[in-house]
């Protein structure tokens, strides 16, 4: 299996399910890299900075690209699939969503740092979505950054394929009968 095959994307707007599918993943066996966002704005609270997406947008996401790049390359040693909670290409999405211009920079990362070419997404979900001190958008703004990342991925040459709205094991098993049958 080629590393590009190996490397599984799981994308979709805030509160559809993502990292809760993603630790369900791990509990059988599959590693996984985590999501910049959550961990930057901790960090950026915690030392009282402005690269927040309720502040400096365009800084956040230059520490997310920088984040998400680090953990492409970390997947790298690792062996058998890695899934990723949200890929370099959810970097572009954020900046289209915010009306912000997409660097240079960003557009060779996704050029350049490819994943599987099934991306699985997670649709928007009322019925789980919650907000917490990270996530700060209402469910209106979680289904444009769903929507967002449906034309970033899939102008980029992605295979979007959508997350029933099932219970997390169910899901899970959706995502490994799909990831078989690529394979095969």
């Amino acid at each position: 299996m080629s590393q590009i095959d190996r490397f599984v994307v799981l994308t979709g707007g805030p509160g559809s399910g993502k990292t809760t599918l993603i630790s369900a993943l791990v509990a059988q066996g599959i590693q996984a890299m985590p999501e910049a966002g959550r961990a930057i704005i901790q960090d950026q609270v915690a030392i009282g900075g402005d690269a927040l997406p309720w502040a400096d947008r365009a800084a956040f996401a230059d520490l997310m690209l920088a984040a998400d790049m680090r953990s492409y390359r970390e997947a790298q040693a690792a062996e058998g699939l890695v899934v990723f909670d949200r890929g370099i290409p959810d970097v572009i999405g954020y900046l289209h969503l915010c009306g912000l211009p997409v660097p240079g920079p960003a557009r060779k990362a996704a050029a350049l740092c490819r994943y599987r070419r099934q991306v699985f997404i997670t649709p928007p979900w009322p019925a789980i979505y919650a907000g917490d001190a990270e996530r700060k958008q209402s469910l209106e703004e979680a289904q444009a950054t769903h929507e967002a990342m449906m034309q970033v991925y899939a102008g980029l040459g992605y295979e979007l394929v959508p997350l029933p709205l099932r219970p997390v094991g169910e899901r899970a098993a959706f995502v490994l009968r799909a990831l078989q049958q690529g394979s095969a």
